[in-house]
């Protein structure tokens, strides 16, 4: 199976003793966003575990401790460095400053386990189709050595959005194009691999692939293994990954970005963190007498898993 550290929150930033605990003590606990009263109990050992996905807009907390992790797993890294600043993303580290990092990152792990998420793109007054082009190839003339591809995304529009930024411009094909052909350019230009991720359009055109962003292709060889030929059914529409079992918890990260799917409101991240026990299996609180807890599938996707698994 594949462990998902960060799609419901930036763990790594905001909970890295937390993370460093789980995989010490070799299991997790995770409530269904669904149903509350529903924990699955996921067990953190290599024989159990194909490879451990990270996804934050900040690495430094775990740096110093990260090789308690990669020493005993495979590992793939996304590292989200947009081109927006405080008044989107108030949480997040500058651009300078988020680039350091990564490459210091990729010193640790190596580049093939590395992608630069540049997303969701989104245009307002300020974050104009120019202002985009020109963040991205100074990201990328730095970060090309350092990163095994760049993923990209548009912005989706759902409702909460327009709420939260009233002041978003809704792109139209063309723009879509316009920007798409930029990237595609910069990225060839600096020997990048781009790739969209759970967009809808056909981009190729530019030089940019259409993939999931999380494959067993790219997992497999960023470590060296080979996985079986398997469906990949996505985690939602036009996604395309393998499935996986994300650990964190929603309304639990405290970035602020105003285009937060994971967050009812960013208050309720802070109000939140109140509940978080560090020692907890849980993110969130314990475990209550009205919990059920049931130990959760883990189905290996190794190629020859039955002979048993071999970590690294």
């Amino acid at each position: 199976m594949i462990i998902n550290t960060g799609g419901r929150t930036d763990t790594v930033q905001y909970y890295t003793k937390w993370l460093l605990r789980r995989f010490s003590e070799g299991y997790v606990l995770t409530r269904n966003p669904m149903f509350p009263n529903k924990v699955s109990r996921y067990e953190l050992t290599p024989d159990k575990v194909d490879c451990v996905v990270f996804c934050s807009k900040n690495y430094k907390p775990i740096l110093p401790h990260l090789h308690d992790i990669t020493d005993r797993f495979h590992t793939y890294f996304h590292y989200t460095i947009t081109a927006y600043g405080k008044d989107i993303e108030p949480g997040v580290p500058s651009i300078e400053e988020s680039m350091e990092t990564l490459k210091e990152l990729s010193d640790l792990v190596g580049k093939q386990r590395i992608a630069w998420r540049y997303d969701p793109v989104l245009l307002t007054g300020k974050y104009t189709i120019s202002r985009h082009l020109e963040t991205f190839e100074r990201m990328a003339e730095v970060l090309a050595p350092y990163i095994d591809r760049c993923i990209f995304s548009f912005v989706e529009m759902y409702k909460k959005l327009e709420v939260n930024m009233p002041e978003i411009h809704p792109f139209s094909v063309e723009e879509m194009n316009l920007l798409a052909q930029g990237l595609g350019s910069t990225a060839n230009k600096y020997g990048i691999r781009i790739q969209t991720c759970g967009t809808n359009g056909d981009y190729t055109r530019y030089g940019i692939h259409a993939s999931g962003c999380m494959t067993l292709d790219i997992l497999g060889k960023a470590n060296g293994i080979e996985f079986r030929n398997l469906k990949h059914k996505g985690m939602r529409q036009g996604c395309h990954c393998i499935e996986s079992r994300d650990i964190g918890a929603y309304d639990t990260c405290m970035n602020g970005c105003k285009y937060c799917y994971a967050n009812k409101n960013p208050q309720k991240a802070f109000e939140n963190f109140r509940y978080h026990d560090p020692d907890s299996p849980l993110l969130l609180g314990q475990v209550r007498p009205e919990d059920t807890v049931t130990q959760g599938v883990q189905k290996s996707f190794l190629k020859g898993a039955g002979n048993g698994k071999t970590s690294h």
